[in-house]
């Protein structure tokens, strides 16, 4: 990956939380995080991988509030960040956090039982 496109990615990252933060209030949808943003090499598209800290209907309502203000936050966005082509922004619900949670919740259940032997 170029050092261009890197920095790009950090720059969108940047800003589409900043927006997301401001845009959408976190009583509703919960406390919204832009865990990584991959942009296409030619700039046209980027997926945003969004985390949720909430219930699953929080999540839930994040990501039907982040679809329907795409729009919004893609123009605020273009605005932010001077590029040739804003990014259309398609965004996906990333779990791999909780993920790893539970995966070393399961490690340690695993040390205590073998240290209980």
């Amino acid at each position: 990956m170029s050092l261009r496109l890197q920095r790009v990615r950090e720059l969108l990252k940047r800003e589409i939380g900043e927006v997301i933060r401001r845009q959408l209030p976190v009583e509703e949808v919960g406390l919204i995080n832009v865990n990584d943003v991959d942009v296409a090499p030619n700039l046209h598209n980027a997926t945003v991988f969004i985390g949720v800290l909430g219930g699953e209907a929080q999540k839930k309502r994040a990501m039907e509030a982040l679809e329907e203000s795409r729009k919004r936050i893609q123009g605020y966005v273009g605005r932010a960040v001077v590029l040739k082509y804003t990014p259309q922004l398609r965004f996906v619900l990333d779990e791999s956090v909780e993920r790893g949670n539970r995966i070393l919740r399961l490690l340690d259940e695993l040390e205590k039982s073998s240290s209980d032997s």
